[in-house]
């Protein structure tokens, strides 16, 4: 069955975050840190070497596995992999500079969602992957496929869906007498926020200072947006002082606080999580591997359920949060071989296993959320870590995830940056007024754009 996406409009976390969500830029070791660079060993005369720029460690990992199997598959076909990982600004400017002179670029590239819009303005120079994608079309989260795609073309093969969702303390949560599984809406969740500071004096959840995540989830929800239909500036719309003005009362009651670092996803909130300091995050699914790498105290204790909704006929539910687009190089002599393989390597049912398996993410591939060979396997870390089915909220909302497409235009970037520097330390640190807040941020955004 297709899994059609509902539209909302909204736009994702400051790029930082976005790039811990798609599996982190770890530190290379050893001769590794000082070349970044990796080379897959495959037998035969008529092999063909794709060179690969990613920005993320992990990715290298991955993509060699997956060639592995790609080739096991295609011996006719085989490919060798050239992997070469680097700063993520270092990667992204690289690639700018080799695409406008036609001179350096990759076979296959990795290019973060904020920096996307970046590179399919003016002139593409992107393989247009839409019959790549054909074959898998039907099986993966059309949003996720959107937020990479132009005038009815894809650039890039989404890497995960990252699909919001809730993550709630229970054991923290049952001392102080609360069910989480009672918290339906937002404002039961402002209403448990409120007991469990009264009862512990501790934080619920986190009024976010360095991310929109729940900012955007509740935007989302009201099918709002940070821009007007024509594509201009509205940061201080109706709705969005609804949604952040719910917030503020949020904290004023006592449900939320800020944290260390602004937000559930840095290392100065993890020990604040793994204590028990806070309770409960509005998270993309992808924060699983943050439990279990970061927060490994709270093994066992951590439930997973579908986030607040303003109201029981919301038709968005939730959103997809963070993304890394994998895109294929028009000018690259391989590109119609290398569409093909990476296809395979980020679309396919033995793809999502390990996207899965290997980095935690909620695959773009629905149909393996049903797989419980998969979603239920014992062995699975992620599996053994939480309290509850993993992908069970995934399933209960998979027909009502939002369409992330705000980051197909090129003002995002510069919007995160306000929000996410200027905004919401004014609302949440400072008090300043909801509307005056929104509002100046407007006028910066419209002499910015103005200049």
């Amino acid at each position: 069955m297709k899994k059609k996406v509902l539209a909302a409009v909204l736009c994702a976390a400051m790029a930082g975050s976005m790039l811990a969500g798609c599996g982190g830029s770890a530190k290379d070791d050893g001769e590794k840190k000082e070349t970044g660079k990796r080379e897959m060993d495959v037998e035969g005369e008529d092999v063909t070497t794709l060179n690969v720029w990613t920005f993320i460690e992990n990715h290298q990992d991955f993509y060699t596995k997956m060639a592995e199997k790609w080739n096991e598959e295609n011996p006719d076909k085989k490919v060798k992999l050239v992997l070469s990982n680097m700063a993520y600004d270092d990667m992204h400017n690289k690639l700018s500079l080799a695409l406008e002179s036609g001179e350096g670029a990759p076979d296959v590239v990795d290019i973060e969602l904020g920096k996307f819009p970046a590179f399919t303005t003016g002139e593409i120079g992107l393989m247009d992957l839409t019959d790549a994608i054909e074959p898998y079309k039907d099986k993966v989260v059309e949003s996720r496929l959107d937020l990479y795609g132009k005038d009815g073309k894809y650039y890039g093969f989404p890497t995960h869906v990252g699909t919001t969702v809730a993550f709630y303390n229970t054991e923290a949560l049952e001392a102080a007498g609360i069910d989480y599984t009672a918290i339906k809406t937002w404002e039961d969740f402002k209403n448990a926020g409120v007991k469990y500071k009264e009862a512990t004096g501790k934080t619920f959840a986190a009024a976010e200072t360095t991310a929109q995540w729940t900012l955007n989830l509740m935007l989302a929800q009201k099918d709002g947006s940070y821009l007007k239909d024509d594509g201009s500036l509205d940061v201080n719309n109706e709705t969005m002082v609804e949604c952040l003005q719910y917030l503020k009362d949020m904290q004023t009651a006592g449900a939320l606080d800020t944290i260390a670092g602004g937000q559930p996803d840095n290392e100065e909130a993890y020990p604040l999580y793994n204590s028990g300091d806070v309770a409960a995050s509005i998270m993309p699914f992808w924060q699983t591997s943050r439990y279990t790498s970061y927060m490994t105290d709270l093994k066992g204790k951590v439930a997973i359920t579908v986030p607040p909704v303003w109201g029981e006929n919301d038709a968005v539910k939730t959103i997809g949060g963070g993304g890394t687009g994998t895109a294929v190089v028009a000018s690259s002599e391989h590109a119609d071989l290398a569409s093909e393989v990476f296809a395979y390597i980020k679309l396919s049912d033995e793809a999502s296993h390990e996207i899965y398996n290997v980095l935690g993410f909620d695959p773009v591939n629905t149909e393996v959320w049903t797989d419980t060979t998969l979603t239920e396997n014992p062995d699975n870390q992620f599996v053994q870590y939480f309290n509850t089915k993993p992908f069970a909220p995934l399933l209960e909302v998979q027909d009502s995830i939002g369409l992330l497409d705000c980051y197909t235009d090129e003002k995002m970037p510069s919007i995160n940056n306000v929000f996410t520097t200027q905004t919401l330390n004014d609302v949440f640190e400072s008090d300043v007024d909801v509307k005056e807040a929104l509002d100046s941020a407007q006028e910066t955004l419209e002499n910015e754009f103005a200049e």
